[in-house]
């Protein structure tokens, strides 16, 4: 099966990029002034961070999870999920990964289809049944796809560098008086740039859920599994104690349905409404 191309995420694929880019540049701009090095070096830094970022940025997810590889020995019936779907789509076979927490949840991680990993909670395996789990798998196989996650990983750390300038910028000047107007500068761009971010990434992310939702609804013809997964998820969630979803809620933006975190976290939201995605998911149903 050849999952038909999401042409709306791949052009706000590159239009975030774009825009992103251009206040990346801004942003290395101001820091040469700021730093007094040069626009080559500043280049070179920031290349070589996002790099390591973008090559490690699955490892880092998995261990920041807690989570582990996991053979077909140990998970029969995942891997067999998953093979299978990768098989259907023509994708390369992602690794398997479980995080021991009660939180139910799932993500992909990796730099390219190639080296991508699908992670699973076992909060997530006790609590849905075969179609609901086949149907988040789908999901985050098209998240993989789609290679959407890359994108988010490189924007996300791009951001972060401009919000420690804004936490930490005020250091730069060890004390000096006649850095304190370039260090303010430094900072109100940074602040610029990391709003800027905060919203693109998020738009981004936000349809880039819908748009895996269809992908998964394409490969296992089944919308309303992923639909009761999704409702399954959310209702589960609330039985997690509150600790345990404050410690992974930075992995928000990855997970299939965002741990909920009050009202500051309802404004910045990494994902639609689950109500609004559940029917979606429904009227796809009903269309096939």
């Amino acid at each position: 099966m050849k999952l038909q191309a999401d042409w709306g995420l791949r052009g706000r694929m590159v239009l975030v990029s774009l825009l992103l880019l251009v206040a990346y540049l801004a942003l290395a701009v101001v820091l040469v002034e700021v730093l007094g090095g040069g626009l080559l070096f500043t280049v070179m830094i920031l290349g070589g961070l996002s790099f390591a970022q973008y090559y490690y940025s699955g490892a880092l997810a998995l261990r920041s999870m807690g989570a582990r590889e996991v053979s077909a020995e140990e998970y029969p019936e995942l891997h067999r999920m998953v093979t299978q779907l990768a098989q259907q789509t023509d994708t390369p076979q992602p690794t398997v990964a479980v995080a021991e927490t009660d939180v139910p949840n799932a993500f992909a991680a990796g730099r390219s289809p190639s080296a991508a990993t699908i992670c699973v909670t076992t909060g997530l395996l006790s609590t849905l049944d075969q179609d609901e789990l086949e149907g988040v798998l789908a999901h985050e196989l098209a998240h993989i796809k789609n290679r959407d996650v890359a994108v988010m990983t490189i924007a996300s750390f791009f951001a972060s560098i401009a919000f420690l300038v804004v936490r930490w910028g005020w250091l730069l000047g060890g004390g000096r008086d006649r850095n304190a107007a370039p260090i303010w500068v430094a900072i109100l761009v940074s602040l610029v740039v990391w709003v800027v971010s905060f919203f693109l990434i998020r738009a981004l992310s936000r349809y880039r859920e819908y748009a895996a939702d269809r992908g998964a609804a394409q490969m296992t013809g089944e919308p309303a599994a992923l639909a009761s997964a999704l409702q399954s998820i959310s209702e589960d969630m609330e039985r997690v104690p509150q600790d345990d979803l404050r410690e992974q809620a930075e992995m928000n933006a990855f997970f299939i349905l965002p741990i909920r975190s009050g009202f500051i976290g309802r404004l910045a939201r990494t994902h639609p409404s689950t109500e609004r995605r559940i029917d979606q998911l429904l009227e796809l149903q009903g269309e096939l």
